[in-house]
């Protein structure tokens, strides 16, 4: 059987490099101090996304991300790997979205692409660790989901089938499709970028990526694969009071990069008086609570 399947990517900033500068005033993370990269999680689902297509003759792979024009970087890594196409929702009304305004933005593009048999999309992304973007796409969409997956073991007559890493043990469970699927990093790591897929797709860029003076400007004339689909909030039909900050009800304070060293350890006691002082003392200096 063929599928329609749908990537959920994000670009993320490397939180191994966090600074002064990785939060605005408004307590969002200030993207453009920071190196992006592809969220980890998502390079798994990608990997299980590719594989499905190879056993399945005729299906195809789409990558859905959202984020700034060069957040275009992230179809091309997908496309260089094999997917199909890619569609990048940019606008400023998306900017600032926490989970539930980023699940809104991802769901009603689904619902524009149509006719999806599968969205998978990583257990989490690196810059926020919530892990609630996936569920909420599928509770949007009104799908079944499957969390944890490892590894997807076979996908025929409309079912899935699925290995599930949890606390605990493994397990494995079955699904109805359409579903949404997140994937743990301990799933087969992606397949590097494919050379010849490189070179075909390097130049390729949604509308706000490329410039009028452009010397390659003829070229997505010449050849419409290169052209990335680029969706606004009024592409996708939302309603700009669920997207970006107006619909986000979540507020970061701060980020902090703390490294402990060790000089800063201490031995304590089984005592009462020893552990709570030291939940006070974690507590006064926020690096939990």
């Amino acid at each position: 059987m063929s599928l329609k399947i749908v990537v959920l990517a994000k670009q993320v900033p490397d939180t191994r490099n966090v600074g002064k500068d990785a939060m605005t005033a408004e307590g969002t993370v200030n993207r453009a101090a920071l190196p992006a990269i592809f969220n980890p999680e998502d390079m798994n689902a990608l990997e299980q996304a590719l594989r499905l297509k190879e056993q399945n003759p005729g299906s195809t792979v789409g990558i859905l991300t959202m984020g700034p024009p060069r957040a275009g970087q992230i179809i091309r890594e997908g496309l260089y790997r094999g997917a199909d196409t890619g569609w990048l929702l940019t606008d400023r009304l998306f900017a600032g979205a926490d989970t539930l305004a980023t699940s809104y933005a991802l769901a009603t593009a689904i619902r524009k692409i149509g006719d999806v048999d599968l969205v998978i999309g990583g257990r989490q992304a690196i810059d926020g660790d919530t892990a609630q973007v996936g569920p909420q796409v599928a509770q949007k969409l009104g799908l079944n989901q499957i969390t944890y997956a490892e590894e997807i073991l076979d996908c025929k007559d409309g079912r899935i089938t699925v290995r599930r890493h949890i606390d605990g043990g493994v397990e494995t469970v079955e699904a109805p499709l359409p579903c949404v699927i997140t994937v743990n990093g301990s799933a087969a790591p992606c397949r590097p970028a494919n050379a010849r897929l490189t070179m075909k797709y390097k130049r390729a860029a949604c509308p706000l990526e490329r410039s009028s003076e452009d010397r390659y400007a003829s070229l997505y004339e010449e050849r419409p694969y290169l052209n990335l689909n680029q969706w606004s909030v009024a592409d996708v039909d939302g309603d700009p009071s669920q997207c970006g900050l107006a619909g986000s009800p979540t507020k970061v304070k701060a980020v902090q990069n703390i490294v402990f060293q060790a000089k800063e350890s201490k031995t304590l006691t089984s005592s009462d008086a020893d552990i709570e002082g030291l939940v006070m003392e974690l507590l006064n200096d926020k690096i939990i609570g």
